[in-house]
């Protein structure tokens, strides 16, 4: 059920340790905003509008979670879990059992999702999740290898001063060296003029594995369970190093706006779906009182 076209073989990823180069990426520990580090997520805010940033990075305002949100959360939980079981257990049917438990888990911890997916809801809603979980299993033999790490916390200081932060799925690393990226997608695969997102996303963890521990990835793969289809990218590293410049001219932005308290909106067709229209001046509305800029 694998894919034959991958560029580094599935069996060859058994999940040996790499030498660490060192978890301090930069040389100096220039002063920063508290609390404010660059993740793809927030980094991706800022360039669609900076007062969505200022939002959710200085104000955490609250977001109402979306069931597609919930779903990627429990197939995420279940595809974690069943990557520590011994080789033999990695199957479909063990997998999708895990769905009602890990479930049940989730609620436990947020009586929010009860209401999100009511129970009349809920045999609908796992039965969404377990057609992604075969997506997994047509993708990927799961028995095939063992990962290195899922749901890896990558948190460094680039050279240039950048304070990034992270989840990682997973990360593969074979025998002979070869060091494989994967992100689970539990949404529609984008037609490629709109998966820029997605790329800025993997070039992210790609620069930050290479800056932590001085590898560069030889496979990015972001995994399209609800279309069984994948996406592979290849990152080289003059790439990267422009990619770190992107990333260092786009933390400067973010300073320069958290020093003023001046993020300004930027309006786009994803404005229908922002959570915080009310708040933002482009439609009329008062964003709350600037708290200053995080504390250094």
């Amino acid at each position: 059920m694998t894919n034959p076209n991958n560029a580094v073989s599935e069996t060859s990823f058994l999940g040996t340790t790499p030498e660490v180069s060192g978890t301090s990426v930069g040389e100096t520990q220039p002063q920063r905003p508290k609390g404010l580090a660059l993740s793809p997520s927030r980094a991706n805010d800022y360039q669609q509008c900076p007062l969505l940033y200022r939002f959710r990075a200085i104000d955490k305002l609250p977001e109402p979670k979306t069931v597609a949100q919930v779903k990627g959360t429990l197939v995420h939980a279940v595809l974690e879990e069943m990557h520590a079981w011994p080789r033999e257990q990695r199957l479909y049917p063990a997998a999708v059992k895990r769905l009602k438990p890990q479930w049940a888990r989730m609620c436990d911890e947020d009586d929010e999702l009860k209401e999100l997916v009511p129970e009349h809801k809920t045999h609908d809603f796992l039965v969404e999740c377990r057609t992604l979980l075969r997506g997994y299993f047509e993708m990927e033999n799961p028995q095939g290898f063992d990962a290195h790490e899922c749901e890896m916390y990558i948190s460094a200081e680039l050279p240039n001063g950048v304070p990034v932060r992270g989840f990682i799925d997973r990360v593969d690393i074979a025998p002979t060296g070869e060091v494989r990226v994967v992100d689970y997608k539990t949404g529609k695969k984008p037609i490629p003029r709109f998966s820029q997102q997605a790329i800025f996303q993997m070039r992210f963890y790609a620069l930050v594995y290479w800056r932590l521990y001085g590898k560069i990835p030889d496979q990015l793969r972001l995994m399209y369970l609800k279309v069984t289809d994948s996406m592979f990218l290849t990152p080289s590293k003059e790439e990267l190093e422009y990619f770190e410049r992107d990333l260092g001219d786009l933390w400067q932005k973010i300073l320069g706006d958290a020093a003023t308290g001046v993020f300004r909106p930027k309006t786009s067709k994803l404005c229908g779906w922002c959570s915080h229209q009310s708040l933002c001046p482009a439609f009329g509305g008062t964003p709350p009182e600037y708290p200053g800029c995080p504390s250094i």
